[in-house]
């Protein structure tokens, strides 16, 4: 048998596994016309016609970067987002990265060095992993939002600790416990960084994110901010010192071999922050109907939403059904008119399958009410 073939059969055997355990994963696309309940455009500015002007006359642009940062993909444009964006989110500086995996990606891999430790809670993004995979530093994970098992971990640490968490978990919906957490790290002398990919757009007066809103600026030593989210559109930026950004641009390869993000995306995101201070209406109505839901679902027969769930949440079912079970209200769901998905193994623990459901600013209490009538089905 030949080297490809051999090679070829390892795939097709790691793919029938995952097959057999009903975990492969596939492409789907949604259906026309139904209710959303499943993407991260949590404010609907994908589509905002502010946003849609703004790319309209930026149509003209060159198609592409041209090349990276540090080449001919800089642009007086980008500056001027990175400068907006330090302002709005009150740090001293930020940097562009194309997406929020290679934002993790490139601070990780490159700021925490050998002789250092990085503690990271264990429901943190992949991304997060990922990027601590890459770094030379000493890792341990400790248990979800649980600062006793963060300082039981400490104990063994050394050189520069940094603690990773987010803001607003992705899978569960819940937040970290961030006055506490900032208060042990300050205390401690740690540094904190704070992946807000969930919460950029959604929390403070104007959008800032949960660490502005608490006012723990000072606190954290780097924010990661996610643009495919509530800003509707891609991209991303690390946020915290100057020294920091410096030392990302000369450091980070994800950010120095990458073509930077193409003017129509730079132009968007610019338009997207300009409006953002605008949805204070929206993200209250975000946030009831978030309430709306928990409170409903709660209410039928053999549902589960965690209480402590925001804007995304993860509905449960009894006697942990497994992964073909919960795809298939998934798909009862979207025959029904509802774009919900399913979330199974390995993107959630065995015997965690579940809905998650994200609400939007643009989604309806008559909505969810019709919602909670199927899945009690």
């Amino acid at each position: 048998m030949s080297t490809h073939s051999l090679l070829y059969q390892r795939l097709s055997q790691q793919l029938a596994q995952r097959e057999a355990e009903g975990t492969r994963r596939r492409l789907t696309q949604s259906a026309a016309g139904l209710v959303d309940f499943s993407s991260n455009d949590y404010l609907g500015l994908s589509r905002h016609s502010a946003i849609q002007a703004a790319l309209q006359l930026a149509a003209t642009a060159a198609a592409g970067s041209t090349g990276s940062r540090l080449l001919t993909g800089n642009s007086a444009a980008a500056e001027a987002l990175e400068t907006h964006l330090a302002e709005f989110h009150r740090a001293e500086a930020a940097l562009l990265f194309n997406s929020g995996y290679a934002a993790n990606m490139g601070f990780f891999s490159a700021v925490p060095r050998r002789g250092d430790t990085i503690l990271y809670d264990e429901a943190s993004h992949a991304s997060v992993k990922d990027g601590i995979r890459s770094s030379f530093a000493t890792a341990w994970s400790f248990r979800h939002n649980d600062l006793s098992a963060l300082e039981r971990r400490l104990a063994r640490a050394t050189g520069a600790v940094f603690v990773a968490v987010e803001a607003l978990y992705s899978m569960d919906g819940d937040m970290a416990p961030m006055p506490e957490l900032a208060a042990f790290c300050r205390e401690r002398g740690l540094y904190l960084v704070v992946d807000e990919a969930h919460s950029n757009g959604i929390y403070g007066p104007n959008g800032e994110g949960l660490v502005a809103a608490l006012g723990l600026e000072a606190d954290v030593f780097a924010r990661i901010l996610t643009f495919g989210k509530a800003l509707g559109s891609q991209g991303a930026a690390v946020a915290g010192p100057a020294v920091l950004r410096d030392y990302l641009l000369n450091f980070s390869r994800p950010f120095i071999y990458t073509t930077a993000l193409p003017p129509l995306t730079v132009a968007g995101l610019t338009a997207a922050y300009q409006v953002l201070p605008q949805l204070a209406a929206e993200r209250q109505q975000l946030f009831e109907l978030s309430e709306y839901l928990k409170h409903t679902l709660n209410t039928v027969s053999g549902l589960r939403v965690p209480l402590e769930s925001h804007i995304i949440h993860p509905v449960f079912f009894p006697d942990n059904p497994g992964p073909e079970a919960v795809r298939h209200i998934a798909a009862a769901a979207q025959q029904a008119g509802f774009d919900v998905r399913p979330i199974v193994s390995p993107t959630v623990p065995v015997g965690t399958e579940r809905l998650r459901l994200i609400v939007h600013s643009y989604n309806t209490e008559a909505e969810i009410d019709r919602l909670a009538a199927v899945l009690s089905q």
